[in-house]
């Protein structure tokens, strides 16, 4: 089962895997789900359409630094990579396995969910909820057990279609002439409290929604020629995500007054039922199993990338590095699915959920932070891209990500106290594992 060539990953992947990776590890049934929390947390068209905005700038200008940091040192697991280059083991350690637990918690939730939404189609297998999941996880296992190449087209085959369901249901929205609503102006300052609480808590759900943009980083190892492919997919697909969540929410408050988006839980089955009628709730159920089918697959690729590369650097077990004859890091897969199938057996993994966007920061800031430290202390390393507007274009990524941050710890300290918790605990081990290596 082991490849005999040193558990090398394979060179086969391409462009289209790439930006399909990223369509496909980004959209997910958040944007249909979040624009109603986001309205009633705001409370004002523009505000809302801006922060998306912002949001998507935020991720593009990361992509920029990430662009470069990918190509100069293209290897599989992303940002940990960067950070353990730039300030050592250490660093490198808590921020690869910050990123771990941050990835490999989404394939249980998604398998969930999916599941439900099974069910809300055939009402039938309602008492067949954990094994539909359970099933979910073990054919994806399966499937990429197979090899990298079958992930791959599945991931390309997804991420298209839910693609072209997203715009057929932008374009639905647009379409729709029935009765017209203004936005509803609210007389409220931004420097309020309540507002400024609101606006911070809504950023950490639009970061949330944006968090897997830079999965194309996580496989440069494997891409066929990652000089050219990951700066072109980082931009082509964060742009297009930016175009496809800034395109809902205006279609969706096209259709809907903001009062009504603000009290909605699913704000797109709401649309739906006044676009399409009683099949709309059936439309949109088919567009989220399509969304979440294409994130789950992404997902299920992801942390065992992150792993086989801690598992190289002696931060996991050795046979971490095993991969098999289709290219996949064996034991690093069936560990990560064994964590996923013990979240689905428990189902309480939504705590532990909550603080993603928290830790997709902190990794983030410490990626940018490494590309100025590696542009001072390495100036020689070969850098097929070289970030624009270096260095203001990093830096206004760092000081964003510490503004969130500041923004995150006092609208979600509940979160903020676990990462603490992870952080002072992670220490004592990472001493242990070193003295073993």
């Amino acid at each position: 089962m082991i490849d005999s060539k040193k558990n090398q990953l394979k060179k086969s992947l391409g462009l289209s895997f790439n930006i399909a990776v990223l369509i496909g590890g980004t959209i997910g049934v958040g944007i249909l789900r979040t624009p109603g929390t986001i309205a009633g947390l705001l409370d004002n068209y523009w505000l809302i359409i801006a922060s998306w905005l912002f949001g998507g700038l935020f991720v593009l200008i990361g992509a920029n630094s990430y662009a470069e940091l990918a190509t100069m040192l293209p290897k599989a697991g992303g940002s940990y990579n960067y950070i353990k280059r730039a300030f050592g083991n250490y660093a490198g350690f808590l921020s690869g396995w910050f990123d771990y637990i941050t990835n490999v918690i989404p394939p249980a939730f998604y398998c969930i969910v999916i599941s439900e939404y099974i069910i809300i189609l055939f009402p039938s297998l309602q008492s067949y909820s954990t094994t539909i999941a359970i099933s979910l996880l073990i054919a994806f296992v399966l499937l990429h057990l197979s090899g990298v190449k079958n992930g791959s087209i599945i991931q390309q085959i997804t991420s298209f279609i839910k693609v072209i369901c997203f715009v057929a249901l932008v374009v639905a929205c647009f379409m729709y002439s029935g009765v017209k609503f203004a936005p509803i102006q609210k007389d409220s300052s931004i420097f309020q409290i309540s507002i400024l609480f609101g606006l911070f808590k809504s950023l950490q759900l639009i970061i949330g929604t944006y968090n897997g943009w830079n999965s194309v980083c996580f496989f440069a190892e494997e891409n066929d020629d990652p000089s050219k492919n990951i700066p072109k997919s980082l931009f082509s697909g964060v742009l297009l995500v930016i175009a496809i969540y800034v395109l809902v929410n205006i279609a969706f408050l096209h259709v809907l007054p903001l009062e009504t988006v603000a009290k909605s839980n699913l704000v797109a089955a709401d649309v739906a039922n006044i676009i399409f009628g009683k099949n709309g709730a059936i439309i949109v159920t088919v567009i989220s199993i399509f969304s979440l089918i294409s994130i789950l697959n992404a997902f299920m690729m992801i942390p065992p990338r992150i792993l086989y590369g801690l598992s190289r650097d002696g931060f996991f077990i050795k046979k971490g590095t095993a991969v098999n004859k289709g290219g996949t890091p064996i034991v690093a897969l069936l560990v990560s699915s064994l964590f996923s199938l013990f979240l689905i057996c428990i189902g309480s993994f939504e705590v532990l959920f909550s603080f993603a966007a928290f830790t997709s920061i902190i990794v983030w800031g410490l990626a940018y932070f490494s590309l100025l430290k590696l542009r001072f202390s390495e100036p020689n390393l070969p850098r097929p891209y070289h970030s624009f507007w270096y260095p203001w274009t990093t830096i206004l990524a760092i000081l964003v990500s510490l503004a969130l941050l500041t923004g995150f710890i006092y609208s979600d300290p509940k979160s903020f106290i676990i990462i603490v918790g992870i952080t002072l605990v992670s220490y004592p081990l990472f001493l242990v594992l070193t003295r073993k290596k």
